[in-house]
Order: C-alpha cells, then structure tokens, then sequence
C-alpha cells in the first residue's frame, strides 16, 4: 500500500484571519499554485484511489484541487482525525478502514503530518512543507512502519509541472 501524505497549500495567516483556524482558507496564490502542484502530483501518484482531508478549509481546498486533477473528485472523504491531534495510531486506523485502497492521499496540517512520516519512517526527522507531499510504501495497511518513496518540496512539484 501506498500512502501518500500531503500538507494544505499556503494559507491566509492566522494574525490576518477573523474568524474560526478551521475555517481559513487557502490565498489566491495558494490556489493558484495548488493547481501547479496538482499536475505534478498527478504524475508521482497517478495510481490514487481515494484522498481522505481534514475537515479543515485550507485541507479541503487543497484535497479538492488535487482530486479533480486526478479525476477522484467523488472519492475524497473529510475526517476529522487528520485535524487536530493526527497521530501514528490514528493514521493507522484511518488506513485500515481504507483496506480496499492499494494507495492513499492524506491531506493535512503541520506538525502532526511530519511526526506521522517521521514514525512510519522509524523515527526520521522529516519536514513536510506547505504544498509538500511524502510517499510511504507500506507492506499492507496494518503495517506500522514502510520505506519513504518520496519527500516533494512545493517548489519541486512547481517546477515539474511545467
């Protein structure tokens, strides 16, 4: 199984949002360049067959943009576990309720996202940045431990979607 983890675009900044964190929204630039973002990812994880987002706007946003460039749109599920409070237990779980999935997208926030990498990945110190994607390759979903296949920076993504 692979599971794909990919951190929200960039955001409107919370000392500028009025309002609830869960209901910031991506930037217009960070749209802009999640769409870029998208194309790339296309091509690294072209084989999806679901994405699961925080119920978050900014996940959302995010989640969606990428669906429908891999024409997922109907496949993409909110869940409130990759919100607050992300871990390697409730990753885990959230793979095996995804069982018929032969690879994932998970589409979160920071720190958690990069503490969840770094415990599959036997404790590696990762930094997943806004707009990022990880690929961990897992023997099935019960594993609690793969091999990291991928750490994308944005700019990365950005530049190979050209």
């Amino acid at each position: 199984m692979k599971c794909y983890f990919l951190r929200h675009g960039n955001a409107v900044e919370p000392a500028e949002w009025r309002g609830s964190d869960d209901d910031r929204p991506l930037t217009p630039e960070g749209i802009k360049r999640m769409h870029g973002e998208a194309k790339a990812i296309a091509d690294f994880a072209a084989d999806v067959d679901v994405i699961v987002t925080s119920p978050l706007l900014r996940a959302r946003q995010t989640a969606d943009i990428v669906a429908d460039r891999l024409r997922l749109r109907n496949a993409v599920v909110e869940d409130a576990r990759i919100a607050h409070g992300f871990n390697a237990e409730s990753c885990g779980a959230i793979l095996r309720e995804r069982g018929a999935a032969g690879s994932i997208v998970l589409v979160g926030h920071e720190p958690t996202m990069s503490a969840v990498i770094g415990s599959l990945c036997d404790g590696a110190n990762v930094e997943l940045k806004k707009g990022g994607l990880a690929g961990i390759e897992l023997a099935d979903r019960f594993a609690t431990s793969g091999t990291l296949i991928c750490l994308i920076p944005p700019k990365v993504l950005i530049r190979a979607s050209k």
